[in-house]
């Protein structure tokens, strides 16, 4: 049922898109509102552990992958369908999981992280920066959290290392997530009643961090 349901699920956008109105008065541009919407949503559900809201989030944010490709398959430049996405998608996914496809061995986690860092870097060679396909779209904290990985590879940070070290010595780094989310939470208050902007001071800091990378880089 599952293959046949996946089929059913393409030739229903397929239908939606021939005769609805306002489905074919949509772009991939519109989409992104809905796309981040559904995301969110999903992630309420994991988060809250319940399965029956999951499974319908899961079904919502599938069919935005599914509207997209439908989308693209009408493009006049370079058109693509669902097939060819999931064409794309088994053969990454094969590469970068040698030790499942190809004979590598890979014991630890470690192992699987080094093997996929190793695959995405040879597909990514024309890549001139690490931060090149950083998605500066993402939330500030999954962006800042992103952003650091990148400075490290370049011996970027050094200063925001010891920043840790010195307050891990006076006891005032969290020591769990529990904290980490008070303290998150106090700063955000503390923001709030300056007046400040939390967000694009986090974003703000992050482009002064993007900066230092390209320098480090070049």
């Amino acid at each position: 049922m599952g293959a046949d349901a996946l089929r059913q699920a393409v030739e229903t956008m397929r239908a939606v898109r021939d005769r609805c109105v306002w489905t074919q008065g949509i772009d991939h541009r519109a989409l992104v509102p809905y796309l981040l919407e559904e995301s969110h949503e999903l992630i309420d559900a994991i988060e809250s552990g319940d399965a029956a809201d999951m499974r319908e989030e899961l079904g919502d944010l599938l069919w935005q992958v599914l509207f997209h490709a439908e989308i693209a398959s009408r493009a006049t430049d370079a058109p693509f369908d669902v097939d060819d996405v999931a064409a794309g998608l088994v053969e990454k996914m094969v590469r970068r999981h040698p030790h499942v496809f190809a004979g590598e061995t890979a014991e630890t986690p470690e192992r699987v992280l080094e093997l996929w860092n190793a695959a995405k870097a040879a597909e990514k060679r024309q890549r001139a920066s690490v931060l090149d396909g950083v998605a500066r779209s993402m939330p500030s904290l999954a962006l800042a959290q992103k952003l650091l990985g990148k400075a490290g590879q370049v011996g970027v940070g050094a200063d925001i290392a010891l920043a840790v070290h010195d307050a891990a010595e006076v006891g005032a780094v969290p020591e769990s997530e529990e904290e980490l989310g008070d303290l998150l939470l106090t700063l955000t208050a503390a923001a709030r009643a300056n007046g400040w902007d939390a967000e694009r001071a986090l974003r703000e800091r992050l482009r002064a961090l993007e900066a230092e990378i390209r320098v480090a880089e070049g």
